[in-house]
């Protein structure tokens, strides 16, 4: 399925803005085929397992964590951490690694920025494996996070989510956990960021998954997801609305895959279907057996799987 576990060859931590040092690895064959993870939140973080969807002796492979995710510092910042600034990061990281051009893997939000980035520097993108399609307008983000969407498949999580918030404020809950977790009152914080990473723990995969509950759980890494995502979600993920899809035209042309899970209750299927429609580049592949986890069996496989294809494709496209 995944191909075996590898060591990353070096990291290291380069410094962007006044005040962020992002986390960055690379893995893989120093001369292959350049592929920049980007992981999910915004405000998860790379592991690594990430490594291990690409053919480790054909891709020279990118890990980093995004601005306050991850190893990357300060942790859980909010500070000059918007959409635009991500997009001028991954131009400072393939300049400071000399790659002229690259391949986007991404899911979830990770989809949604490497969008956002190859619209902006479509020259610099030779393909896309994209997965978890997140295009990150209003109601993608009110249909998890207020009541009526997501909530009517897992009202059990649900209940769980919106204890700490007063009933008064539940019309907008991102509003209610940015204000909590953005506040002075550290144990607010921490039980806010709690039950903001729980719910997104409990509703990614089909089937329960401990592992990724355990994730979720860990204080640190759920403190920056929340922190994170709702400094994004509040402020709109900081882009107009669908603006994902209007500026398509300008990467359609690219060659891309976007894989799917049927019942993906965090992000819709209805939004990959909306993408391929608006990129004539793209293969849909929907994974009938799985939700929104990059760590799914048969949605792993498929990524795998699109990637190893990607490199028979761009060798064709250059022979």
């Amino acid at each position: 399925m995944l191909y075996p576990p590898i060591q990353c060859n070096r990291s290291f931590h380069l410094p962007v803005g006044s005040t962020h040092q992002l986390y960055v690895e690379e893995s893989g064959s120093s001369d292959g085929l350049p592929v920049v993870f980007l992981h999910g939140g915004p405000g998860a973080s790379c592991e690594p397992i990430h490594r291990r969807f690409f053919n480790p002796e054909r891709y020279r492979i990118i890990l980093f964590d995004q601005r306050g995710s991850g190893k990357s510092r300060p942790h859980a910042s909010l500070q000059e951490n918007t959409t635009s600034d991500l997009i001028d990061d991954l131009e400072t990281i393939r300049q400071h690694l000399k790659i002229d051009r690259w391949v986007l893997f991404g899911g979830s939000w990770g989809s949604t920025l490497a969008l956002l980035y190859a619209q902006a520097f479509p020259e610099r993108v030779m393909g896309l494996v994209l997965r978890g399609i997140f295009l990150a307008r209003v109601q993608d983000i009110g249909w998890f996070y207020q009541r009526g969407g997501a909530s009517r498949l897992f009202p059990d999580a649900w209940q769980k989510f919106i204890e700490p918030i007063p009933e008064g404020e539940r019309d907008d809950m991102v509003a209610a956990y940015a204000r909590r977790l953005t506040g002075e009152n550290e144990l607010e914080r921490m039980a806010a960021a709690k039950a903001w990473s729980a719910w997104e723990g409990s509703t990614a995969t089909l089937r329960p998954s401990d592992s990724l509950l355990e994730y979720f759980a860990d204080p640190h890494v759920a403190f920056s997801i929340a922190r994170i995502e709702a400094h994004y979600f509040v402020n709109h993920c900081f882009i107009e609305q669908d603006q994902v899809l209007r500026d398509m035209p300008r990467i359609n042309h690219l060659p891309g895959f976007i894989v799917h899970g049927r019942y993906d209750a965090i992000c819709p299927i209805d939004q990959a279907f909306e993408l391929h429609q608006r990129w004539p580049g793209s293969e849909l592949k929907v994974i009938g057996d799985a939700g929104h986890a990059a760590s799914e069996p048969d949605t792993a496989r498929a990524l795998v799987a699109c990637c190893d294809e990607l490199l028979h494709m761009l060798d064709d496209s250059v022979a």
